[in-house]
């Protein structure tokens, strides 16, 4: 049968509204609000942070961007969710840069280079190892020479095995020549509180210890960054302690591989304005967080170079074996 001419020019009109409806969707965008996984637990240093970045980006899209924590697997729990949800534009997440670390291990059945959309790095982190005020470890010397003096007893709690901290700690302890008993945890809230409690000797986390170091609560031995933090600049860094130890760790914001080309592009403007926010900015100085801030093309090199180092800190750290025993 042959169409007349009325039927060939509505379906080719047809045609046409058809191609135009994603663009249509994307100039629309977003239409509703927006889901940002946190793959750390309410009360973190990474919730405060990220949640501060949500309420800049809210207002930069005109809709709100509703922090969902999705906690676990150092991390990995979240960012498997974001990985795996539609490539919408509707669902977007913090990438700890972990999953350099942890897809290389096998812990997480992704691909950070094929599976991800970066959007923009946003801040660092700062590092450190805390103890209660109350401890015999004065300083990072203290806790050095009480760990060599019982190889194993002494215990730190991190945000779960595998993590930043707990590599960072690893790294430190093979530079000291000392063996420490690691005390996973969901994340830093419930492992500072556990260091309150007293039911561990010392933390390794990034900075949720700093209001109670300021209360005097607890006491900073060390932290991990180039220099020393503005907040806490008596207290000496790793390498001012004489272990060539540097970990900051930047925090990230991406989506699901496949976005709308708009859709990203949106998405990224409205996170480089949320970077460069005050809240933001307020949030991160209560932490001595330092802003970090890069577009996504830039973070997706910055993931690359951090995946390729990471294949050598596997090796040197011995970590498939170390995690094997955690």
């Amino acid at each position: 049968m042959h169409m007349n001419r009325r039927q060939l020019m509505l379906g080719t009109v047809g045609a046409a509204l058809g191609g135009a409806a994603p663009l249509l969707r994307a100039a629309a965008y977003p239409e509703r609000p927006i889901t940002f996984i946190c793959p750390w637990p309410a009360g973190g240093t990474g919730d405060m942070t990220m949640r501060a970045l949500c309420v800049a980006a809210s207002s930069a899209l005109a809709q709100p961007v509703v922090v969902e924590n999705r906690a676990g697997a150092s991390g990995m729990l979240g960012l498997k969710a974001l990985a795996m949800a539609r490539p919408d534009g509707y669902t977007v997440g913090q990438i700890p840069i972990s999953v350099t670390r942890f897809s290389q291990l096998g812990s997480v059945q992704l691909d950070p280079m094929k599976d991800l959309t970066y959007l923009a790095r946003t801040s660092g982190q700062t590092f450190g190892i805390a103890v209660r005020a109350d401890s015999p470890h004065k300083t990072l010397k203290d806790l050095v020479a009480a760990a060599k003096a019982a190889p194993g007893k002494l215990t730190y709690g991190s945000a779960g095995v595998g993590g930043a901290t707990h590599v960072g700690m690893e790294e430190f302890a093979l530079a000291a020549g000392i063996e420490l008993n690691h005390v996973p945890y969901k994340g830093g809230a419930p492992a500072l509180q556990d260091l309150l409690g007293g039911q561990i000797d010392a933390l390794a986390d990034s900075s949720s210890w700093a209001p109670h170091v300021k209360s005097g609560k607890l006491r900073l031995l060390a932290t991990w960054g180039v220099q020393r933090t503005r907040e806490f600049a008596d207290v000496p860094t790793l390498k001012d302690s004489g272990y060539d130890v540097v970990v900051d760790a930047p925090n990230g914001v991406g989506a699901p591989k496949g976005l709308d080309p708009a859709i990203e592009k949106r998405l990224r403007e409205a996170f480089k304005t949320a970077a460069a926010s005050p809240e933001f900015a307020a949030a991160c100085g209560k932490i001595d967080a330092p802003l970090m801030y890069l577009d996504g093309p830039d973070y997706a090199s910055y993931v690359a170079t951090t995946y390729r180092k990471e294949t050598q800190l596997i090796e040197r750290l011995k970590l498939r074996e170390l995690m094997s025993k955690s």
